[in-house]
């Protein structure tokens, strides 16, 4: 039986940008270009869980502006597993569009070996690169933009 998991996925967005990632050892051809994103604890509450993720994978404090829905994504063949994603617009203090950092995970979840990764601010006009159903919720996110 397929289970299905909670997630979170985080638009974090500054002057019409939007905060995305590269894996550094992973070829774009398999991690693509990615935002921060995922699992929620048990007991935690969505928005929380996003605040959490966008300081776990890339080092930056930021706060919900608001929620932008809920879409299941299905990772079969990868796993048998619906990804329940809950879509949250954030935003962090500090801005520079020019910035790149890099990030990652000294001890992932999964125990495997770390990861790292480049966070860096992609123009929301090109995200339609975002890999694996990230960029679900874009249009959702982008209509605030093309009412200003």
């Amino acid at each position: 039986m397929t289970r299905i998991v909670e997630k979170v996925v985080c638009y974090v967005v500054a002057d019409e940008h939007l905060l995305v990632f590269t894996h550094d050892h992973v070829p774009l051809t398999v991690a693509g270009v990615q935002v921060p994103a995922g699992t929620i604890r048990d007991g935690e509450e969505p928005a929380d869980a996003a605040v959490r993720e966008l300081q776990e994978e890339t080092g930056q404090h930021g706060r919900v502006v608001r929620a932008l829905g809920t879409a299941d994504y299905d990772l079969a063949p990868a796993r048998d597993e619906i990804a329940r994603r809950h879509f949250f617009e954030l935003r962090v203090d500090a801005f520079d569009p020019t910035a790149r950092w890099q990030a990652g995970e000294t001890d992932p979840a999964d125990g495997g070996a770390p990861h790292s990764w480049t966070c860096w601010w992609l123009p929301l006009k090109d995200a339609h690169v975002l890999a694996a159903g990230l960029g679900a919720a874009l249009g959702s996110l982008v209509a605030t933009f093309d009412a200003s």
